[in-house]
């Protein structure tokens, strides 16, 4: 079977043409480069309704193929902006029925992440999928990709260019902002990781002001690229602890950039995992993606009817069943004296005063520079002790607290003999998990990390460990995206049981003003013309 694949999110179009043995018969593309300011979808959408035609006769004739010979006409279905989108859904019924042939939509973010597993050979991996309009960490749970991180704001690849464009570098950012950076120095932005998630327009502004005060532009490209490629690395090592998956792929056109895949490397090394990186051509916006994903799609649902084929503006990667990936897991297996070697750090088996303990022991990154790194495990290593009393003063059972040592950045602590909850959470588990909650935010105490893999059941009582990302704030907005970490969390054990569990954690927790900034943080978006 062949498919022919029309791309057309963003400021890229492109048109593709793929067999069902994953075999690349053709790759034709344009990309729109803007005079100023950022994407215009009008502008875009008038760039692919010209290119489009154009493409499609170009792809066919690279391929050495006839129009005959395509079976599928595969679109992307979304995310993306409106009027591009529009374009490009038209531009498929038209091909589809004038050849008569079958028509499907696909989503866009999953023909990242399937094309690369098509030229790499990856079988499951944490993906780290980043661009201009998207920057998601996605793994395979329960019969879908799930979106263990994203960005509360701007995508990654947004920022760079809204930078570049600012401060008179050009569109795009990206590759202007890695070449300065080749030539700086660190100084201090902020770095905005709230439990699973990302925050991208604070470290912009914080840049941007440091070009008006006139700070060397090639120190702030230096050290924008490096904290905001940090917090993706982190994030993405989050997922990779919590799922324990041993594989790990970058995509996404934001992969060009080489200290982002040296970073990524280094941190799966660190946690012997393999890392993967489609060849480039393949990480940006293209119809390769869309063609091959068509393919995987039609195979086990068919073609869809005409009337089905609108677009999907807010096209969430969570949205598509997955039934085709093989879920065997290979987990990464640990030294034998370690409990458990998280994102944040290693938990080793320990001793105190004859009792059983554990070390949490908050190792060099060598991912990240050692500005960074220092800045960070120090700070995390005080406050963590700090919230770990103070979550006993608001009624909340933590580890008792033995010994803080800052400078090797380390807290060991009483060894909790009871179970993960990950592994016994029932309908019962989940309401009193919100009204332990209730007690923290009560108390203005942000847990920072609350999977379901942080939560113990011991004696009948639920403990809370590893406050490593916490800290004070009284802000609902916080306290709703905390909540959203576990809801993440637990809809990677059982999706089809996590509405039902989350919403119990929201009956014990008891707030409604909460509950409600929790939606309107999810229906936030990059994509909404």
């Amino acid at each position: 079977m062949i498919s022919l694949g029309i791309e057309g999110t963003a400021e890229k179009t492109g048109v593709g043409i793929v067999d069902s043995d994953g075999n690349i018969l053709a790759m034709a593309g344009k990309q729109l480069f803007p005079e100023e300011g950022g994407i215009h979808p009008r502008i875009a959408a008038e760039h692919h309704a010209e290119w489009i035609p154009k493409l499609i006769p170009q792809a066919i004739e690279e391929s050495g193929l006839s129009y005959h010979d395509i079976d599928l006409i595969s679109f992307s279905q979304g995310p993306g902006l409106g009027p591009a989108l529009r374009i490009v859904a038209t531009s498929a019924r038209t091909l589809a029925l004038s050849l008569k042939k079958p028509i499907i939509g696909v989503n866009h973010c999953i023909g990242h992440v399937e094309v690369g597993k098509l030229d790499t050979g990856a079988v499951n991996p944490v993906s780290l999928y980043v661009s201009g309009g998207n920057s998601q960490v996605i793994a395979y749970e329960s019969g879908r990709y799930r979106i263990f991180g994203e960005t509360l704001d701007i995508a990654i690849g947004n920022c760079l260019d809204h930078f570049g464009r600012e401060t008179g570098l050009g569109h795009p950012g990206g590759p202007v902002i890695e070449k300065l950076a080749k030539e700086g120095s660190y100084i201090d932005l902020p770095y905005s990781v709230k439990g699973m998630d990302f925050s991208f327009s604070g470290l912009l502004s914080a840049a941007l002001r440091e070009a008006e005060r006139g700070t060397k532009m090639e120190d702030i490209c230096f050290s924008l690229q490096e904290t905001a490629f940090s917090m993706l690395v982190e994030v993405t090592e989050r997922a990779l602890s919590h799922t324990q998956k041993d594989e790990v792929m970058l995509c996404g056109g934001v992969s060009a950039n080489s200290r982002l895949r040296e970073m990524l490397k280094t941190m799966s090394e660190e946690h012997g995992a393999k890392f993967y990186m489609p060849e480039m051509k393949l990480c940006g916006d293209n119809g390769v993606m869309i063609a091959w994903l068509g393919l995987l799609m039609c195979n086990e649902f068919g073609p869809m009817d005409l009337a089905d084929t609108g677009i999907i503006q807010r096209f969430r990667t969570d949205e598509v069943d997955i039934p085709w990936i093989d879920n065997t897991k290979t987990y990464l297996t640990l030294a034998d004296d370690l409990i458990a070697k998280g994102a944040e750090s290693n938990i080793v088996r320990a001793n105190y005063l004859g009792e059983p303990a554990v070390l949490k022991d908050r190792i060099v990154k060598n991912y990240r520079i050692p500005e960074i790194d220092n800045k960070i495990r120090k700070a995390r290593c005080k406050l963590e002790a700090r919230l770990l009393s103070d979550a006993k003063g608001a009624g909340v059972v933590t580890p008792v607290l033995y010994d803080v040592d800052l400078e090797n950045k380390s807290i060991l602590m009483e060894e909790i003999d009871g179970v993960i909850v990950k592994d016994i959470i029932d309908e019962d588990l989940a309401f009193e998990i919100g009204r332990e909650i209730s007690k923290l935010h009560s108390a203005d105490i942000i847990h920072g990390d609350i999977t379901t893999s942080n939560i113990m059941l011991r004696d009948g009582q639920l403990v809370f460990i590893d406050f490593g990302l916490g800290r004070h704030s009284g802000l609902d907005e916080d306290k709703a995206v905390d909540l959203l970490v576990l809801k993440k969390s637990l809809q990677s054990i059982d999706y089809n049981l996590a509405v039902k569990y989350f919403d119990l954690v929201l009956k014990g927790y008891d707030n409604e003003k909460v509950a409600e900034h929790i939606s309107d943080i999810e229906s936030r978006g990059r994509y909404t013309h």
